[in-house]
């Protein structure tokens, strides 16, 4: 590829992660947050997808302190408003890593693992809530499934973060480099 291409397509990489920041930012102001006021308690945990990993107790007792409507409503907002939320946050996070690291774009699949994670882990989710729902009880399994799966979105996610803070430091690094 051509010098002029690549600075091109650098340019319509970093559009795309800015216009993504952008849109990353109105998504959680005016859409997620909105959707989540129907399970929000005043008190205690708002999703145990925000948590490093969870209990069974843990899973029981957010529950317990919900009615059937917010347990309808987080189904909900973990089948549609948390699962575009993923695709929205993970085309950030990638175009952010390509746009940092031309050459490496491989290091984008730390972030797409990190969506499929969040997808796996509210699946289980709703597995626990019918479950609960349907039954008053839950299987230590599927809390422990639920919760590893959890916690490795979790390190994929910090792993995220770290890559494109190097990407950060790397690229003011260059920038001064060059200055001299």
């Amino acid at each position: 590829m051509s010098t002029t291409n690549q600075v091109s397509m650098n340019k319509n990489i970093l559009y795309f992660a800015i216009g993504s920041t952008v849109a990353f930012i109105l998504y959680i102001t005016l859409i997620l947050t909105p959707a989540g006021a129907c399970f929000k308690l005043d008190s205690g945990s708002n999703s145990l997808g925000l948590s490093f990993s969870y209990t069974k107790d843990m899973v029981l007792s957010f529950f317990e302190s919900r009615s059937q409507e917010q347990l309808l409503c987080y189904s909900q907002f973990l089948q549609i408003w948390d699962a575009i939320f993923a695709i929205i946050y993970t085309l950030m996070y990638a175009s952010w890593i390509v746009w940092l690291f031309n050459n490496k774009r491989w290091l984008a699949l730390i972030p797409i693992l990190g969506m499929i994670s969040d997808w796996s882990e509210n699946y289980i989710e709703l597995i626990m809530i019918k479950t609960y729902s349907n039954a008053g009880a839950i299987s230590e399994t599927i809390v422990s499934l639920g919760s590893g799966i959890n916690s490795f979105k979790w390190i994929l996610s910090s792993l995220t973060y770290l890559i494109i803070l190097l990407g950060i430091i790397i690229a003011i690094k260059n920038f001064f480099t060059k200055s001299k």
